[in-house]
């Protein structure tokens, strides 16, 4: 039984203009001891799959529309607030998009990590400093017992965001959410934020879904990717799988931009022409009908394609203008 498992989510806002449907049908699962990586272009719905699953949807806009999240055979989508309060840091750890932004300026680091363990162990102020100084130390920054006393203005972006990682580890929870976890980091402390992700994962045997714009980086750390266009998963495979033998337009789109050192020298990389209609104009049918090369017919715009299994764990979007198989 997977650890996680999400089926046919649908999460939408209220805005001045009506309902806009942010999430549209996303299906996936994640197992213990594996990683999920979930890339996309921003705006896609990545984060919002993520603030779905956590119940941390902006309120009162923010809704869960329809669908299921079933969390080691639980059911998120109808818990009790009370109920995600004991699930979110303890069962359920998460690291959010920028630290800077995402840390108390005006708390010290200390107090800030010592909150989960105050929450959720039950345990004195004494006790929780300790433990904020032992996962502080876990994570690879120097001298934690004079960092637990400093704000998060004295630490550099790759420390910062070590103690947002320490913040969601500290009660070893069964699955770790990373949105964008090294995003604006150089590729030095990126490479040293992944590793220890990983270290972290064989120590603890938990899942990590990984979300993400960087496909460098769902290669080197994923066992499965999701790619999310418009609000909806358009392929979803193991790794390898996906780099090797991609199907859909906008995946093949995606690794055609990567930099590639076979190149020629000073040429321009590939795009995908065009730009994400917003989410009020968004077709009902192939949502990437506006962006592709090739020109669609009426019917793949106004009816949803199929979302089939081409080859054992791969699935994709199969619209007859996109589908590459």
């Amino acid at each position: 039984m997977p650890l996680l498992e999400v089926t046919d989510l649908r999460t939408g806002f209220e805005t001045d203009s009506g309902r806009v449907v942010a999430v549209d049908g996303v299906s996936f699962s994640v197992e213990r001891n594996r990683t999920l990586g979930i890339v996309g272009e921003s705006g896609c719905g990545k984060s919002v799959t993520a603030l779905s699953i956590m119940q941390l949807l902006p309120q009162p806009a923010g809704s869960i529309l329809g669908g299921s999240i079933r969390f080691k055979d639980r059911e998120l989508v109808e818990a009790t607030p009370e109920h995600m309060v004991d699930v979110r840091g303890d069962e359920i750890g998460m690291i959010f998009q920028e630290p800077m932004t995402a840390l108390n300026p005006v708390q010290k680091i200390g107090r800030q990590v010592s909150e989960v363990f105050l929450l959720h162990k039950k345990i004195d102020k004494a006790e929780a400093r300790a433990a904020s100084i032992d996962i502080l130390d876990k994570v690879g920054i120097p001298s934690p017992e004079v960092r637990v006393d400093e704000y998060p203005h004295q630490l550099s972006g790759g420390m910062r965001q070590r103690v947002m990682i320490a913040m969601a580890l500290g009660c070893k929870p069964d699955l770790l959410i990373a949105d964008e976890p090294t995003t604006a980091l150089d590729v030095t402390v990126q490479a040293q934020i992944l590793k220890l992700m990983s270290d972290l994962q064989a120590e603890m045997g938990m899942a990590i879904i990984l979300i993400t714009h960087d496909l460098g980086v769902i290669a080197e750390t994923c066992d499965e990717v999701v790619v999310m266009y418009g609000g909806r998963v358009v392929e979803r495979a193991p790794v390898e799988e996906l780099f090797a033998n991609p199907l859909h337009a906008y995946t093949k789109g995606l690794l055609r931009s990567i930099p590639r050192l076979d190149r020629e020298r000073k040429t321009k990389l590939p795009t995908i022409e065009g730009n994400v209609p917003s989410l009020d104009q968004m077709p009902d049918g192939c949502r990437f009908s506006t962006r592709a090369d090739v020109e669609h017919d009426e019917a793949s715009i106004k009816e949803r394609p199929p979302f089939e299994e081409i080859s054992p764990g791969h699935w994709v979007e199969k619209c007859p203008f996109c589908f590459q198989g």
